[in-house]
């Protein structure tokens, strides 16, 4: 069976595997992306490891990677990449090809790459149109409209994270990773009930998602609050894009049950039944394989 390398280039770690058509992972790795970025030569260093992995796997033709930010319309060369500023406006196709070219490479924006995934290998039957939202360190977006991947105009749209939202912040600085952390840390702040929630420490995402599932109504206040906060991004995206599908993924997905009371409070709030009658917004099936599986599945 012919195998691609998936590669999920991400702000901490870059983790590369083998990939089936049918999904199955093989030789799965992860490397510190702190480690590659030493030197300031983080393209010769990740051209080492795809030289190790193409040496023990010499039957890969097609090499599919996922790019944390926004890529050229052609892509090719990496334009802002915030966690690799390394990466910003490096030819990185055209020296990929030079040192591997009998390989193909498939280049695409992380979060696109997800969706793609999610569309090939998940278990339940998708719709060929439905947005991908990624909730983690940012706020990553996608669609799939009609079975391909929506780009915009001149190859990056639908950046979500992007758009205004409350507190004059972006959506992603007010529900991403820290953006939730900030939030905790203030309700807390004023919260005189009880809470399992340490007023000692300092808040953490992972604190928070294990206290809502133990029951705590604090957490789950937060959580709320983070779901109203999405919501109210997703009505752009929805009437926008008329997408009636939503995909919740990303590492914060693991608060989903917490956060999506909210959504449906926002949803139900702004728009008309010819969306709230038929929507459906559930939680992402790849989990923390959906970099790798995502950038695999470029090459098909």
């Amino acid at each position: 069976m012919e195998k691609y390398l998936g590669v999920d280039i991400g702000g901490n770690h870059v983790k590369t595997g083998l990939v089936d058509k049918d999904g199955t992972i093989h030789d799965f790795q992860s490397y510190h992306t702190s480690d590659l970025k030493e030197d300031g030569d983080f393209i010769g260093k990740f051209i080492e490891i795809l030289s190790f992995k193409l040496l023990s796997h010499k039957d890969v033709k097609k090499i599919g990677i996922g790019l944390p930010g926004m890529i050229s319309k052609d892509r090719r060369v990496p334009i802002e990449i915030p966690a690799i500023p390394e990466l910003n406006g490096q030819p990185l196709y055209l020296r990929l090809k030079d040192k591997f070219p009998d390989i193909e490479f498939f280049l695409e924006n992380d979060a696109n790459a997800a969706a793609l995934g999610e569309s090939e290998f998940c278990k339940e039957k998708l719709p060929s149109t439905f947005a991908f939202i990624t909730l983690g360190t940012g706020i990553g977006s996608a669609a799939v409209i009609d079975g391909k991947i929506f780009t915009g105009g001149d190859g990056n749209g639908l950046e979500l994270g992007h758009i205004r939202s409350r507190n004059d912040r972006h959506l992603e600085g007010n529900i991403g990773k820290q953006g939730i952390i900030n939030l905790a840390t203030v309700r807390l702040e004023s919260y005189h009930g009880t809470t399992i929630i340490p007023r000692d420490q300092p808040v953490s995402a992972t604190k928070l998602v294990v206290s809502a599932s133990e029951g705590d109504e604090f957490s789950r206040t937060v959580f709320y609050e983070v779901g109203e906060i999405l919501g109210e991004g997703l009505i752009a995206l929805i009437r926008i894009l008329d997408i009636k599908t939503i995909i919740v993924g990303g590492g914060l997905s693991a608060g989903f049950e917490f956060i999506k009371p909210g959504v449906w409070k926002v949803l139900n709030a702004y728009l008309p039944p010819y969306y709230t009658n038929s929507l459906d917004f559930r939680l992402a099936t790849l989990g923390n394989d959906a970099g790798v599986l995502g950038a695999a599945a470029l090459c098909f």
